[in-house]
């Protein structure tokens, strides 16, 4: 593999070269946006500005040659094989010869032993097992012939164990083509949702496992990521924030449909719909909300001084039977108007839903029910979409921005973008309350949404902050996808008033959960906080 640019001078000339092309990719990407986004950077909204240019930036082809000429790669540490905690190497050689010397050697600069698993792994195994002196506590590395480490991995791997009861430590990593690396992944911390439907741990970790367990596997073919299940189930694994792996292939993201639900066994849930005028936004909830596939629901329309004659009228002629209509005067506050509801409301499950919400599938809310019942989850938000088909929200990252942002705004969900991490069900610092499910008590338990410090901005995030302290995570479930017409009927808050109010939630944000200096577990220091898409930050 090339090595990293030592003549300061040569660097210096290579980045600037990269730099200029990185631009020079993102412009001809995108001329408009990217003119855009310099015209911001003249008229120093250097927030906005940043935004667009992480985005465009980071797309580039040539983003991560870049970030590879900064990084400050780990020089070799010359450990033996004997160098304690010890690290075993398997090596699935079953592909083949190709590229095995190459990881046989990148395995004996970092001082990790290699044994050799070929075709006849399967007789192998018991002889394997036998030459490894278990006595020592090993961790095992699964790794395929043709990847290779980086130098200092070993040293890494035994600082991480040196201060962790995890089985299972496991790394970042990046593709091989000859000796360009790209495709870089900068993977979250441990996300067992998200490990459900996407494998990132194997062959890119380290684990402990007994002579026992692996000669157990000898009749197994996939033995590495066996191992890897067997880990994982004996408690959370450790993440070492570093592309410590360089691969030639890595298992694949896999989206997959909902399990088919029997939702009259589901129980009670009482949405709540907030609303203001704009009928024609509310009909088309509610005519979603009746087509929508589930035993039990209760609607609580809670009218914040609507005074538009059609709107009143439809609200008088809703059927009491199926509807109930509360009044809430004065001053805009999502969090009190959500709160006054919740109070009143019947169902063990809660759905918060704005009324510029539009359904498109009658089993949205039976997906979601399912995962708010779990013990360990708390707020479930849905996959919302903008009219013209966009994402609009797949989860919220802390941090983003100095405060928190919708992640993977404006991808189309046909779209790869960032290992389809948009299309997977996962853990997620928090969620919408655009559309929002949880349990009513564990609603309750935290105090419901913040009507003081969030009366409208902000609110839905530091709820599910508060859920995840108590131990109920927040989950994204892209598999219920519903339409959002966001802010239609409230309209933005671009007046005096409305913008000191929303520097005042900002604020409160920042104090109460820190969130200038957040690092999101699910995301990454390497993905840049300025774009909403997943990008290499630059």
């Amino acid at each position: 593999m090339k090595s990293v640019q030592t003549n300061p001078y040569s660097a210096k000339r290579t980045g600037l070269w990269l730099t200029l092309a990185v631009h020079s990719d993102a412009f001809c990407s995108s001329p408009r946006a990217y003119l855009e986004a310099l015209w911001w950077r003249l008229r120093r909204k250097r927030l906005r500005s940043r935004s667009q240019f992480a985005r465009l930036l980071g797309h580039s082809r040539r983003a991560y040659d870049l970030w590879l000429l900064q990084e400050h790669a780990t020089p070799p540490t010359g450990e033996g094989s004997e160098a304690m905690p010890l690290i075993i190497a398997l090596v699935d050689g079953r592909a083949g010869q190709r590229g095995l010397q190459e990881t046989l050697s990148s395995l004996a600069a970092n001082g990790i032993a290699a044994l050799l698993l070929d075709e006849n792994h399967l007789s192998a195994a018991a002889e394997v097992v036998r030459q490894i002196d278990w006595t020592k506590g090993p961790w095992l590395m699964p790794i395929a012939a043709g990847d290779r480490i980086a130098p200092g991995t070993a040293a890494a791997y035994r600082t991480a164990i040196s201060g962790t009861e995890a089985h299972l430590i496991y790394a970042d990593d990046d593709l091989l083509d000859k000796d360009r690396r790209f495709a870089p992944h900068f993977k979250p911390d441990w996300n067992s949702e998200l490990f459900r439907h996407f494998d990132y741990l194997s062959g890119a970790c380290i684990l402990r496992a007994t002579g026992e367990e692996l000669a157990a596997l000898a009749s197994t073919e996939d033995w590495g990521r066996e191992l890897v299940l067997r880990a994982v189930a004996k408690g959370a694994p450790l993440h070492i924030r570093k592309v410590l792996h360089h691969r030639r292939k890595r298992p694949k993201p896999e989206a997959t449909a909902a399990a088919p639900v029997q939702a009259r066994d589901l129980p009670p849930v009482t949405v709540i719909v907030p609303t203001r005028n704009r009928v024609d936004l509310l009909q088309t909830c509610l005519w979603g909300l009746a087509a929508t596939d589930y035993p039990d629901i209760e609607v609580i329309i809670v009218d914040n001084d609507s005074d538009d004659p059609a709107t009143l009228d439809f609200l008088s002629q809703l059927d009491p039977g199926r509807y109930r209509v509360l009044r809430h005067a004065g001053p805009f506050n999502y969090s009190a108007i959500n709160n006054r509801a919740a109070a009143e409301a019947r169902g063990q499950l809660l759905c918060l839903l704005n009324n510029d919400i539009e359904v498109m599938e009658p089993n949205w809310l039976a997906i979601m029910a399912v995962q708010a019942l779990r013990d360990d989850v708390g707020a479930v938000g849905a996959r919302l979409l903008y009219p013209d088909g966009r994402i609009q929200h797949a989860g919220v990252v802390i941090g983003m921005g100095g405060a928190a942002g919708h992640a993977h705004r404006f991808l189309h969900p046909k779209e790869e973008g960032y290992f389809q991490r948009h299309s997977l069900p996962q853990f997620a610092s928090a969620v919408t309350a655009a559309c929002l499910v949880v349990m009513r008590d564990r609603f309750l338990a935290v105090g419901g949404l913040d009507d003081r410090n969030f009366s409208v901005a902000f609110n839905d995030v530091d709820l599910c902050l508060r859920l995840n302290q108590r131990g109920w995570q927040s989950l994204y479930e892209p598999r219920a996808t519903l339409i959002h017409h966001e802010s239609v009927s409230r309209g933005f808050d671009r007046d005096p008033i409305g913008a000191a109010r929303f520097a005042g939630e900002l604020a409160a944000l920042q104090q109460l959960w820190s969130t200038e200096g957040t690092i999101d577990p699910f995301h990454h220091p390497e993905l840049s906080r300025a774009s909403e898409h997943f990008v290499i930050r630059l």
